[in-house]
């Protein structure tokens, strides 16, 4: 047996160390640039100014994530996801309801066209579309980063 010297020993470290780090995520790295941190905001933080869909944003993106673990295909998970922020796309949808839906120069309905599709929509359908989208994307980003979901309180992820 031959003695063991300080190169052999620095590469049996560098070795322990990188198993080391894929030990929580089933042998494979971490990729932490596609993966959010999720640590909650300091209490008193000021909060940063959002649009309408931030929240319902902010509540599909803990949902996939949170989901991405399961072996359902992901068009499912992003289902799920979408379902289980249908309080936030509520809202979202309660607060465009209050938009006018006439041409204040003509009274003529107005006709709003989809810029994905060009196609005649309205509001509530641009919101589902959206929705649905973002958990897609969501659900294969957490797959492919092998990100670790955020923090569950009381049955859901915290801050969704």
């Amino acid at each position: 047996m031959r003695p063991l010297t300080a190169s052999r020993a620095a590469l049996l470290v560098l070795a322990a160390l990188a198993l080391a780090a894929c030990e929580d995520n089933g042998g494979t790295m971490v990729n932490g640039k596609l993966c959010p941190d999720f640590k909650a905001p300091a209490p008193g933080a000021p909060a940063v100014a959002a649009d309408a869909a931030s929240p319902v944003d902010e509540c599909v993106r803990r949902w996939a994530f949170s989901l991405a673990g399961s072996r359902d295909e992901a068009e499912v998970v992003a289902n799920a996801a979408v379902a289980a922020c249908g309080a936030a796309i509520t809202r979202w949808n309660q607060a465009s309801l209050n938009q006018p839906v006439t041409d204040p120069t003509t009274g003529a309905p107005t006709q709003t066209l989809s810029l994905d599709t060009g196609q005649p929509t309205n509001a509530l359908a641009e919101h589902n579309s959206f929705a649905q989208r973002q958990a897609l994307l969501y659900v294969i980003e957490a797959r492919a980063g092998h990100c670790r979901p955020p923090p569950f309180v009381k049955g859901a992820p915290v801050g969704a």
